[in-house]
Parts: C-alpha cells; sequence; structure tokens
C-alpha cells in the first residue's frame, strides 16, 4: 500500500500442492518424439551440446520492417494499390515518345505520393522499434557460474541460462521455476498481459529444486530438461526434469514471459523458451486487417474511372485512326499542313490502325489525371489528423484512472459513424466489475437494506418488492448517507452489524456463515507497517468483497501462514475479539464446471469442518436432509436478490470424521499428482465424493454496479437507432435485471425467452443419453424460435416492442447452420437482445453472424480477454480499459475508459468523421473529373492528336498542390452540426448507418457536376477565345494562353465549389481555399520566369499575355460564376424544400430556435419509435399508455 512496506507473510500451502514423484501417465511418455524434442541445459547454455542445438536468442522484434527489408517491402505495399501500378506504367512510359508530356512531370508526383505514404510507414515502424529496444534492454539476473548473479540485458539470455527475478518484476523469458523466498517454493504470478486476468495464480517449484534457496547454492547445479517444443497453448506444458533422479514438469511450474512475480520476494528460474519462441510471442498474432466499407466503395469507383479512362481513350484512339487514314488519299493530302506524306510511324496514314493503337497507349497516359493520384495519401493524414482530435478530446478523458481515449488506428474513423448493431459485454462494460457486499440472507432471514441500481430503476416501474417500502417511506436519501466507506462493502443493517449478531435468534448460525467467509477463500493478506490497515489481494472481487465483509462484521482475517489461516473473530460470550488459528487441510478450487470452491480446516477444538460455497445450482443439490431447514426461504430471497441484479453465493458446510477424511485425503493427493488429461477430471470425481450432506447456512448477495451514464448513453444510442446486444456470461436472471436497470428492457415489454431447461431434457439429461439430449434440445429451440417469429409478426402489426433473452446451451443450436438464419430473423426484428451464459466462442460467433448477414456494421465493446474474439470479429472493436487488464484494450481498434464515452465517440467523432471522408472522396472525384474532361473536351477539338491541353507542370502540379490543401482541411475541420447539437438530435447519426452521404445516388451526383463543369469550363473558354482578338496586336490566343486560361478557370471553380461545400469556416480553411488560388497565381508568375528551356509553354505567359488582357480576368469570373450556378441552384432549392435531417437542424440553429423547447422536442420525437429502448422511449411509452389505462 502507498505510504508502507508490506509485512513480509510466509504464506503456505494453500492450494495443498504435493510436488514430489508425480505419475508418469498420457502426454509424458511422448517426451523426446514428434513436437516433444526440446532439451534444456541448466545452468551450461554453453557446453558443446547446447550450442549443437542452435535455439534462438531472446531478442524479440515486433517491428514490419528491418534495414534491409524497408524498401522492397514498402514499395511492395504500395504497389498492391492499382492506381499506383497505373501510374508506375505510365511513369516508365512517359520515357517513350508515347508520352504526351516530360517523363520528369510525371515521376514526380508519383514519388512524392509514395514517399510521402512509405516516410508515414517508417514513422510508425521506428515507434515500434522503440518499445523494442526498451523491452528488449531490461535487465535482469542471471547466474554466471561462480555462485554469483549479475545484470544482463533480456536480449543476451540463453536457452538454460538461471535468473532471478525479484518481486514486481516481468518475467524476461519462459522460464521453469526452481525455487523462491518461500519455504515450500511457491510464488505468485499476475498474468494481465497474457490474458487479461487480474486475480494472482498460484506457482510451486519441484520439491528436489526448492532447496535452491541462495545464489550460492546455484554454483554446481547442473540438469537437463526435456519438454515439448515452442507452442502457442499458454495453459499446458509436458516435460522432465533430469536430476539424478526424473520428474514431471507441468504448467505448475512454468512461468511465462510478460506475466509478472508479486507478493514474493524473488524466485530462481531456468530459461526454457526464449524470444520468438516464448507462448506470449507464439500467441501475438497479428490483429485482423480491417478496412471501412466507404474504402472499399471507394476502391469500386477508382475501378469505375479506370473504366472511363479506358472507353475515353478507346473513343479518341477510334476517332484519330479514322481521321488519320482519311490524310491522305489517292496522293491528296487533306490536312496538308501536318504533312501526312513526310511523318513519322504515330501520324502515317498507309498504317492508322498501329497509329490508333499507339495514341490509344498515349491517350491512357493523357486521362490519367481523372484517377486522383494524392487521394490515397490526403485520405491517410485526413484519419491520421482525425485520430488526434479524438484522442485529445477531454469529454472522454477519465480524469479517474488517467485514461484518454485512444484511437489505435486510423483505418476505421468513418466506420464509426455507420455503426448499425453494437453487441456489449456486461460485466466490466456496461457494470464497473467493482464488487459490493450489500445483502445476505442467514438461516432464512434476509439482511441488508442498501438499494441497488437495479432497484431504483424498478422502483421508477413500480414493481420493487424489495424498495417499494422504502421508496414509500421517503428513505432512500437516509440510505445513502448511511453507506459505508469501505471499498466493496455497502452492507446496512443494524441487526447484526457493530456486533450485533449476537442477539439474533440464530446467532450460532450467524457466526459459522461470518467464519466461513473469512476463512473459505485463497486471498491474501496486505498489512501496511504505518497505517496498520490490512487489505487483501484476491483471485476475483466477489471474492475481496467477502473476506472484507467478513473483516468489518468482526472477523478479521489477517494471515496466512505455511499451513494455517489466523483470524480475530468476535467471541459471543465474551463480546470481545479472540484470535483464532484455522489449520489448512486441503483446499478444492473453483472451476467452471464445478461451480463452487472448498477449503477443508481443523479449528482449535481439533474438529475437522469441510466449508463450501458455491451457485445456487449446484449447492442446493448436495445438502443433507436434516441441513434443509432453511430452504424455502433462502431460495426465495436469492430469486429476490436476482431480480435486483445481485449476483448470489450459497454457504454450507459440514463436520467430517477422521476415518471419512483420511480416505479423501489419500484420494484427493493421487489425484492431484497425477500427470495427464484426466487430471482435472478425477480431482473432481474426488471433490464429488467429500462435498455431500452439507447443512444450509444462508447466500451472500454482491452487486456489481453500473458505470456512470450508461443509462443515459444507451438511451441515446437507441435514440440514434443502434441496436444494442449483450452477450455475457451471467445467468439470465442477472442479465435480465441489469436489462431492466440500463433500460434496455421495460415494464410491459414482452419477452421471448428461449432455454433448454425444460422438463423432458433435464429428464434425458438424467438418463444419460447425450445424442438424444441434443435432437431434443436442438428441437425444442427450434420450437421456441418459431413461437418468437409468430410473435415477433404479432408485435409488428401493433408496433409493440420486443426482446430476445436465449440462454449460452440454446445458443449453441442456435448458431448452427441450418438455424442460425431464423435465430438472426428474429433476434434484429427484437428491440432487445441478450444473450446469458455466452463463451467467448459464442460471442465471437454471434458478431460474426450479424456481421456477415446482415451486411451492416457491427461494433463490439469489452474489457477482458474473452472479450478478445467478439472484439476482433467485429467491423470495430472498441476496448474498455477497466480492471480486467489490457488483453481487450491491445486487441481493439479503439480504446476507451467508460461505456458511456461511446455516446460521444460515436455520436459527434463517428458522425463527423464519416461525413467529412464522404464529402472529401466525392469532391475529389468530382475535381479530377472535371480536369480530366476538359483534357478530353481539348483533344476532340484538336483531332485526338494526343495534345495536352496544358503545361506539364500545370497537370502534375494540380492534385500535389493547388487543390490538394482546401480537401484536407474539410477532412479534418468541417462540421455541419455542432458537438452539442449532435448529441441533442441523435437521429442524426441515422445519415451514416443509411450512407446517404456516400450512396452511389450522391456519388454520381458529383460526377454529373464534374463532367457539367468541364464541360461549361471548356466550351465558355473556347467560345470566348476562338477568334477574339487577344493581344495589343489583334493576334488570337495561342493554346499556351487558352490552357493557362481554361486551367485558371479550373483552378477557380473547384476551389469555390469547395468554398460552396464547406459547412464550418475555420481560418485554415480560409488560407488553403484562397491560398491555393494565390498559390497558382504565384507559380505563374515564378515559373514564367525561368529559362524557356525549363517553363516552354509556360515562358512569360502570364505577365506578357494574360496579366494585360482585361478578357482574361472578365472570362475567368463569368466562367467561374456560370460553372457555379447549377449547383448553387440545386443546393438552394433542394435545402429549402427537400431538407435532410443535418439541413433541418442547421435551419432550426440560424432562424434561433436551437433553445425553443417545444420545437426541439418536436424535432427529436422523430427519433423516437415503439420498438426503440431506452429511459426516454419508456417514459414516452408510459404516457401514451396512462390514458388508456385510465
Amino acid at each position: 500500500m502507498a505510504g508502507g512496506r508490506r509485512k513480509k507473510q510466509h504464506f503456505g500451502r494453500i492450494h495443498s500442492f504435493s510436488c514430489g514423484r508425480a505419475s508418469f501417465n498420457g502426454e509424458h511418455s511422448l517426451i523426446g518424439g514428434p513436437g516433444f524434442s526440446r532439451i534444456v541445459f541448466c545452468n551450461d547454455p554453453e557446453c558443446f551440446e547446447a550450442g549443437q542445438l542452435k535455439y534462438g536468442g531472446n531478442y524479440v522484434r515486433t517491428t514490419k520492417y528491418t534495414l534491409a527489408t524497408y524498401f522492397p517491402k514498402a514499395l511492395f505495399e504500395q504497389f498492391r494499390r492499382v492506381a499506383n501500378i497505373y501510374f508506375l506504367i505510365c511513369a516508365i512510359l512517359s520515357f517513350t515518345p508515347l508520352s504526351p508530356y516530360t517523363a520528369f512531370s510525371t515521376v514526380f508526383p508519383l514519388v512524392v505520393v509514395v514517399g510521402v505514404t512509405m516516410g508515414k510507414e517508417a514513422v510508425e515502424d521506428w515507434r515500434r522499434k522503440r518499445q523494442d529496444i526498451e523491452m528488449n534492454n531490461r535487465k535482469v539476473k542471471f547466474h554466471r557460474g561462480d555462485g554469483v548473479f549479475y545484470y544482463t540485458k533480456w536480449m543476451d539470455l540463453k536457452v538454460g541460462d538461471v535468473v532471478k527475478v525479484e518481486k514486481d518484476e516481468f518475467f524476461p523469458a519462459d522460464l521453469i521455476l526452481l525455487s523462491s523466498s518461500y519455504d515450500d517454493a511457491i510464488c505468485y504470478v499476475e498474468t494481465t498481459n497474457l490474458d487479461g486476468e487480474t486475480n494472482l495464480k498460484l506457482k510451486q517449484a519441484l520439491d528436489v529444486t526448492a532447496k535452491l534457496l541462495d545464489d550460492s547454492s546455484f554454483e554446481n547445479f547442473r540438469a537437463i530438461i526435456k519438454c515439448e517444443d515452442p507452442n502457442a497453448n499458454l495453459y499446458s506444458f509436458v516435460g522432465n526434469l533430469l536430476l539424478g533422479d526424473q520428474f514431471p514438469l507441468t504448467p505448475q511450474q512454468l512461468l511465462l514471459r510478460d506475466s509478472k512475480l508479486r507478493n514474493t520476494d524473488y524466485v530462481y528460474g531456468v530459461v526454457i523458451f526464449t524470444g520468438h519462441d516464448t507462448k506470449v510471442i507464439q500467441n501475438s498474432t497479428a490483429p485482423p486487417s480491417k478496412r471501412s466499407k466507404i474504402e472499399k466503395r471507394m476502391d469500386k469507383l477508382v475501378y469505375l474511372l479506370f473504366f472511363a479512362l479506358v472507353v475515353l481513350s478507346f473513343i479518341g484512339s477510334i476517332f484519330f485512326g479514322i481521321t488519320t487514314s482519311e490524310d491522305l488519299e489517292n496522293g491528296v493530302m487533306k490536312r496538308w499542313y501536318l504533312r501526312p506524306d513526310d511523318t513519322t510511324i504515330y501520324y502515317d496514314p498507309e498504317r492508322a490502325p498501329v497509329a490508333a493503337i499507339f495514341h490509344f497507349l498515349t491517350a491512357l497516359m493523357l486521362y490519367g489525371y481523372l484517377i486522383p493520384i494524392s487521394l490515397y495519401v490526403s485520405i491517410e493524414i485526413v484519419k491520421v489528423l482525425q485520430s488526434v482530435f479524438i484522442n485529445r478530446d477531454l469529454n472522454m478523458y477519465y480524469v479517474e484512472g488517467d485514461k484518454p481515449a485512444r484511437a489505435r488506428t486510423s483505418n476505421l474513423n468513418e466506420e464509426l459513424g455507420q455503426v448499425d448493431t453494437i453487441l456489449s459485454d456486461k460485466t466490466g462494460t456496461l457494470t464497473c466489475n467493482s464488487m459490493e457486499f450489500i445483502k445476505c440472507t442467514i438461516a432464512g432471514t434476509a439482511y441488508g437494506h442498501g438499494i441497488t441500481e437495479v432497484e431504483r430503476a424498478l422502483a421508477r416501474g413500480k414493481e420493487a418488492p424489495l424498495v417499494q417500502e422504502v421508496v414509500e417511506d421517503d428513505n432512500v436519501e437516509e440510505i445513502d448517507k448511511m453507506k459505508p466507506s469501505v471499498k466493496g462493502y455497502n452492507f446496512i443493517d443494524e441487526r447484526i452489524t457493530n456486533g450485533n449478531w449476537v442477539k439474533e435468534p440464530h446467532a450460532d448460525v450467524i457466526q459459522m456463515f461470518l467464519r466461513l467467509l473469512a476463512v473459505c477463500h485463497t486471498a491474501i493478506p496486505e498489512e501496511d507497517d504505518e497505517t496498520r490497515k490490512i487489505s487483501y489481494e484476491a483471485e476475483s472481487p466477489d471474492e475481496a468483497a467477502f473476506v472484507i465483509a467478513a473483516r468489518e462484521l468482526g472477523f478479521e482475517f489477517y494471515e496466512r501462514t505455511q499451513t494455517s489461516i489466523s483470524m480475530n473473530e468476535l467471541d459471543p460470550m465474551s463480546d470481545r475479539k479472540v484470535a483464532r488459528i484455522y489449520k489448512l487441510m486441503n483446499i478444492i478450487e473453483f472451476s467452471s464446471s464445478r461451480k463452487r470452491m472448498s477449503v477443508i480446516v481443523r479449528n482449535e477444538e481439533g474438529k475437522l469442518l469441510l466449508l463450501s460455497k458455491g451457485a445456487d445450482s449446484v449447492m442446493f443439490e448436495r445438502l443433507a436432509q436434516d441441513g434443509r431447514e432453511f430452504e424455502v426461504q433462502t431460495r426465495l430471497h436469492i430469486n429476490e436478490y436476482a431480480d435486483a441484479g445481485l449476483r448470489t453465493l450459497v454457504l454450507a458446510y459440514r463436520e467430517l470424521s477422521e476415518e471419512e477424511y483420511s480416505e479423501f485425503n489419500e484420494e484427493f493427493s493421487r489425484a492431484k499428482n497425477l500427470v495427464s488429461a484426466e487430471r482435472e477430471e478425477m480431482i473432481e470425481e474426488v471433490a464429488e465424493m467429500i462435498e455431500k450432506d452439507l447443512i444450509l447456512l444462508g447466500a451472500t448477495a454482491v452487486e456489481d454496479k453500473l458505470q456512470n451514464g450508461v443509462p443515459e448513453c444507451i438511451d441515446k444510442l437507441a435514440q440514434a437507432g443502434i441496436k444494442l446486444w449483450v452477450l455475457t456470461g451471467d445467468k439470465m436472471e442477472t442479465a435480465i435485471n441489469i436489462g431492466f436497470a440500463c433500460s434496455l428492457l421495460r415494464q410491459g415489454m414482452k419477452q421471448i425467452i428461449i432455454n433448454s431447461e425444460t422438463s423432458a431434457i433435464r429428464a434425458l439429461e438424467k438418463a444419460g443419453d447425450k445424442s438424444a439430449v441434443d435432437v431434443a434440445a436442438k428441437a425444442n429451440v427450434i420450437q421456441q424460435i418459431s413461437e418468437g417469429k409468430a410473435l415477433l409478426s404479432i408485435a409488428s402489426e401493433d408496433s409493440e416492442a420486443l426482446a430476445l433473452i436465449i440462454d449460452g446451451k440454446s445458443l449453441i443450436y442456435a448458431l448452427e447452420d441450418d438455424v442460425k438464419d431464423m435465430f438472426l430473423e428474429l433476434a434484429i426484428g427484437c428491440a432487445s437482445v441478450i444473450c446469458c451464459r455466452s463463451s467467448p466462442k459464442q460471442k465471437a460467433l454471434v458478431t460474426r453472424l450479424v456481421k456477415v448477414k446482415t451486411g451492416n456494421t457491427t461494433l463490439a465493446i469489452g474489457d477482458g480477454a474473452n472479450d478478445v474474439g467478439m472484439l476482433q470479429e467485429a467491423d470495430i472493436g472498441v476496448g474498455i480499459s477497466g480492471v480486467e487488464g489490457m488483453q481487450a484494450v491491445m486487441s481493439s481498434d479503439i480504446a476507451i475508459a467508460q461505456f458511456r464515452f461511446l455516446e460521444r465517440l460515436l455520436l459527434v467523432h463517428g458522425h463527423w468523421c464519416y461525413r467529412r471522408i464522404s464529402s472529401m472522396i466525392c469532391y475529389f472525384f468530382y475535381k479530377n473529373i472535371a480536369f480530366g474532361f476538359t483534357l478530353f473536351f481539348f483533344e476532340a477539338y484538336a483531332s485526338f492528336s494526343g495534345q495536352a491541353a496544358y503545361n506539364d507542370w500545370y497537370m502534375s502540379f494540380y492534385n500535389v498542390f493547388f487543390t490538394s490543401l482546401p480537401v484536407i482541411a474539410q477532412g479534418v475541420f468541417d462540421q455541419d452540426i455542432a458537438a452539442r447539437f449532435c448529441l441533442k438530435f441523435p437521429l442524426l447519426y441515422q445519415e451514416g448507418v443509411q450512407n446517404v452521404l456516400f450512396g452511389w445516388t450522391r456519388i454520381l451526383g458529383w460526377a454529373f457536376n464534374g463532367v457539367l463543369s468541364s464541360t461549361l469550363i471548356f466550351f465558355f473558354c473556347a467560345r470566348a477565345m476562338e477568334h477574339q482578338a487577344f493581344r495589343k496586336g489583334g493576334e488570337v490566343v495561342g493554346m499556351e494562353i487558352f490552357g493557362t486560361l481554361m486551367y485558371t478557370c479550373l483552378i477557380w471553380v473547384v476551389n469555390c465549389q469547395m468554398a460552396l461545400s464547406i459547412n464550418y469556416f475555420t481560418l485554415i480553411q480560409h488560407i488553403v481555399i484562397w491560398g491555393g488560388i494565390a498559390l497558382w497565381y504565384i507559380f505563374l508568375l515564378v515559373y514564367g520566369a525561368m529559362d524557356p528551356d525549363i517553363s516552354t509553354t509556360a515562358y512569360q505567359v502570364f505577365i506578357e499575355a494574360c496579366a494585360p488582357a482585361l478578357s482574361f480576368w472578365l472570362v475567368t469570373l463569368f466562367v467561374t460564376v456560370a460553372t457555379l450556378l447549377p449547383y448553387f441552384s440545386y443546393a438552394a432549392i433542394q435545402m429549402r424544400f427537400f431538407p435532410m435531417y443535418h439541413q433541418m437542424i442547421q435551419w432550426m440553429r440560424n432562424d434561433g430556435h436551437s433553445e425553443d423547447p417545444e420545437y426541439c422536442q418536436m424535432v427529436r420525437q422523430r427519433s423516437l419509435r415503439s420498438t426503440t429502448v431506452g429511459y426516454t422511449a419508456r417514459f414516452s411509452r408510459s404516457k401514451l399508455e396512462l390514458p388508456e389505462q385510465v
């Protein structure tokens, strides 16, 4: 604890391991064969035999590139894009006579675009490199051979090195535990970085190495380990230790890299797997590559433009071939000024087909400006900057945990604005995963007056049996003031607090109940030397809450020794606390299949006691006939607690005879020492023998509180039209009541419950016919789904909301190939979906089903290692950086600290990013089409001769300088609606879900605008200048002046088009839009002043020809206004008479109605439908139902 050192405790053999001579069974017989061939020479890594094995070092590299592979791999990544391959081919062809422009003007833009993207890759990889350097240069003590340990870098370790790892240090490689600072060679390990679990794991060395207690004892230590080859399985290990005799090694001796040593001063271990052979690195597969739907559609647009480019080139080459073939007929030259009788092959009338083919290649290069070369790099820049804004949003910064939001990938920003379905974990995501002991039932009497969040929610619906009287008595505020300030403890009941339990009728049962809470656990006490306060390290938040509750109620667990548990407990006779020691005989661990844990202790009177706690589904069936005195009342209270959203455990005990215990201990030790696949099964069978004939004491109830702002967040997301599915491992009653607390469910909402707990199936299970059970269970699920669909069709006619709740067993059959379509059809028709008792694999399968079958964007959100599959399967994975470790965050695309931040992430940043990227891409294609078609029209005007309308560098700089910055500024800064209006009118989000801003109608509309703009620009300029005297001497314009005029008009039009499209002007946007136009004139001046060999057709064209001519300025003004007029007219009519939802809000804001409650409510009501969940919809529904009830 802060402010002092932990008092050193010598913890005992709390799991009763016996690691002497274990049995050799199963996989140990495979050692030496395929897959089990690794040999480690302990403490002798430099020996000749070890050198022959050539195991890899401990250097770990997570970078994508090395110095040698950077250029080839990075170039390969760039030229996987079709557009870049096309421009590379054009760059190569530009060195041939086919090119319509100079080679350098073609190569330069390609080099800039590819170079910028490769530079971004290099910067990102350098960050990874720095992390690798920090990791590989960490220090650890290793044995050099003289009984002394020296510090060395992690990367210098070899297989066979003996290392000494001290408290709170990470393990540098995969080690076999040899000994520790504890007498029985145990240690405690935190595996947060591996599996996300914060609970401590117990490890224990073999007895044969446990005597290696200090540094000097390793001077002459030599041994050989034979074990399995490197693999990714974190939870299995098979090996043998040869030290005089042969000893089996199990996962109990394996310490994995990146896990941390806790509550143990030091351990000694031998390195068996290094670097990329370690299990954590073997598990670090690259996350799945995710691309947004907009990006995929953008690829289709590029292909569409390629098709247009080929069509234009083909048309031009046909016309060119026909015209060229007619240039020379019977010796008569039609276009004599081109000298068709003395020309190259490219214009030879006698070989017109060949000339047409060559022209086709030239046209492919010339019209290449239809393809936006800078689009990809511009989008990457914009997305990175958008991610910076997400990361720095103070409204998504969690002050208590000092955790900002973090966009771990920028590829999916716009996808945040298109989410249709959210699939959420419950514990730690909707709730805090911070358990509080709030109620209990002992000897059939319910204790505890605390009010849960679920009870408050139910009280608002007038259906809370536990709090109705409290609410009616108006005591809620008073109870809140009485709430204890101890973390994990929220118990209020004067009947048993402050020692008053001794006055209760069943004081002896209460005493045993509290004693069981203080003894039946695997928690570890920590005492602060200064404050003398004791805190607990527990395997789960529930267990910590139980030990804290026992302490607060007078039974303080304070020490765990080698074979005992010590505590101060209140003696009812003397009314004082007395120290008692319980000898710890065995711990029968909790497992998901057993759903219970037990300890066997001997009290000071010498009695053997079995203390057990577990789920009601397994505990009631293990009660003795004379131990069921309080069963009826306890069951009733457990159901009430479940209705209140509480997690319950049943507590029971019994006394054991010496003979019974002796027989059990012998069998239990044999099962523990078994090294085979059947080990866990054997342990469970032995435990079944002793965990029976129990006497019921009562049950506990702990609350996993909802996170702040969860109901409000869900309400806003529901108003936005986003569906929320909850996938949880909790039992159905708890999940349902959490659903009520966060307004996913509401009173009166019909619930379609699909479960496999029918009497017929239970009878088949008892008969042991597994195949019959599977058939019956599947038929039962199909029947319930069919009934649900029938109910759904009736409800849809009446506009009623339905909720679907399904348990894990039923989900197995619902996800089978022949059933999943029916299940999905039912699920998407319901307003709420809750999947209970879901395994991690089922979470991922449900996510995949929704994503693939609906084709809509899915977002998965979770906080634990069990959510990783779901996060990686969804289109967007959001990790909660909570208390269950960082595994979910490390596998996510975006990390936030609280569920409530999802509201702002989607409704504000998601909407903005979607709109910005959509508008940006549409504008990109617009300006390139406008540019490309002016080239095509000029080609037609010039007999498709392959002559470019513009100077080479005009064309090269069009996308790179003159029009690129405005579109980037739009992608970063533009806002159609301010953040507060995005949150005030959530239905605005549906513009992204329905993809109205990037649908084919809108895309083709922008393409048409581009064609129209290019048509008006070309023909207005051509008509204005074709016969008009331009200079003072009466000369008409030449190609260089015409090209400059047309290019000037184009720059003005596309930049002013951007100004018309922008909703939210900033200083930066003014600078880049008008600066882009100014830059064009500056470029004309500077480039035109260069030597004619460099500037070619642009030499002095602005100074001498364009600037002095009034017609140049007048035509530029007229063409700009005339070209923009159609778009301006369309936009004005559309906004006035056919406004989109965001335009309605803009009108409301501009007219001053944004603060008018009635006007805002009228607009917001469009968000509420009868099938919408959330408390706003619930209250709206109740208002509608109230007159009917009256």
